[in-house]
């Protein structure tokens, strides 16, 4: 059995060990061909586009 704690930690401790698991937010720009929002040094998913040429045509996203 592993050992145990002899005192238990404050909130305060455990919260600063965890200061630093937070996620950091998602950079996003904006496509110059649609407007829609990508991520940068990616090719657009709405439109396909990749520093100003079409890489790929997209299919339309609703197919009735």
């Amino acid at each position: 059995m592993p050992p145990q704690p002899k005192r238990k930690h404050s909130k305060g401790r455990r919260d600063r060990r965890r200061a630093h698991d937070a996620l950091p937010a998602t950079h996003v720009v904006r496509c110059p061909q649609c407007g829609a929002m990508r991520l940068p040094h990616h090719v657009c998913p709405d439109c396909g586009a990749y520093k100003g040429e079409t890489v790929f045509e997209v299919e339309s996203a609703k197919k009735s």
